[in-house]
């Protein structure tokens, strides 16, 4: 049964004489229980689209709903239903962690103790801190404070915009563990996030680019689709390689990638043609070999597509 359906959303933000177009056309279906990752770049319309399914803005067209409830007819009851962690920080810093978790819990009006076992696994990070105000935690700490307090009412719907953006490398794993369990604990969760090596942790993956989802698939597919030969190049002028690879017309794509190049070419001749033109430019210890792809690289190459 699908917990989160959208059909044919669109959002258009107006200033003066200008206009944005968020959202075009947005067709979702998400199932009951399901890990379901937002994968896009900054301003590709993925906190417009969490805004909407959680009643905080209207669509300009379209509709949608959340555990069958109409997220503008019945916003409400939608919102006893749903817990919604925003991209921003926004609990009562001048709280402690103990006071801004009961005080959640109030306005749902349960008790903090009675919930407590569905954020135990999450709320024991930060029981050191409990007599800590809020705005005085660390990035992750702050984000496990608001999935704390996001799920005290349990929700059936739980959505997170961005929640790892800024937190290091420890947190984002230790946030993505908890997302795992309490997605085998039958909960379904809407996530967003720029980082595309989270996406392999989704049971499926959007792809969205401009207010488009250019696809819908779980992670495995989205790679095992990719269509051409991707090809890892270094060498010795790294700070070279992108002008000169301008030069060489057998190159389809060439992306950064840490201290790599990825590479497509439009015929098989290409990777030889490829070597033979930066050691002509005087690159040295040239290293091209084939390697499989990432969710980043089929992102990049379905918005080149698109």
């Amino acid at each position: 049964m699908e917990a989160i359906i959208a059909r044919s959303l669109s959002k258009t933000y107006r200033s003066g004489k200008s206009q944005t177009h968020a959202l075009k056309g947005i067709d979702l279906d998400i199932q009951e229980g399901e890990l379901f990752g937002l994968v896009g770049p900054d301003g590709a319309g993925k906190t417009t689209l969490i805004r909407i399914l959680v009643s905080l803005i209207l669509p300009d067209q379209g509709t949608a709903s959340v555990g069958g409830l109409d997220v503008v007819r019945n916003f409400g009851l939608l919102r006893q239903q749903i817990g919604y962690v925003p991209g921003r920080f926004s609990l009562y810093q001048d709280l402690t962690v103990h006071e801004n978790l009961h005080f959640f819990a109030s306005v749902f009006g349960v008790n903090a103790e009675e919930q407590y076992g569905l954020v135990r696994e999450i709320y024991k990070y930060l029981e050191p801190f409990r007599d800590r105000k809020a705005g005085q935690l660390s990035g992750g700490m702050k984000q496990k404070l608001a999935l704390s307090c996001a799920l005290i009412h349990r929700p059936s719907v739980l959505f997170l915009d961005e929640p790892t953006t800024g937190v290091d490398a420890v947190s984002r794993r230790e946030f993505w563990v908890l997302l795992s369990q309490l997605r085998n604990q039958g909960m379904t969760i809407f996530v967003s996030t720029p980082y595309m090596d989270e996406a392999a942790r989704c049971d499926r993956v959007g792809l969205i680019q401009e207010g488009r989802l250019l696809r819908i698939d779980p992670p495995t597919a989205i790679v095992r689709d990719f269509p051409l030969t991707l090809y890892a190049l270094s060498t010795d002028l790294m700070s070279r390689v992108k002008p000169d690879l301008a030069s060489c017309a057998e190159v389809l794509s060439a992306f950064a990638f840490g201290a790599n190049y990825h590479l497509t070419f439009q015929t098989s001749a290409g990777p030889q043609a490829c070597v033979r033109m930066l050691e002509q430019k005087g690159h040295t210890n040239i290293r091209l070999e084939v390697i499989q792809p990432g969710i980043e690289d089929c992102f990049m190459y379905f918005m080149k597509g698109s």
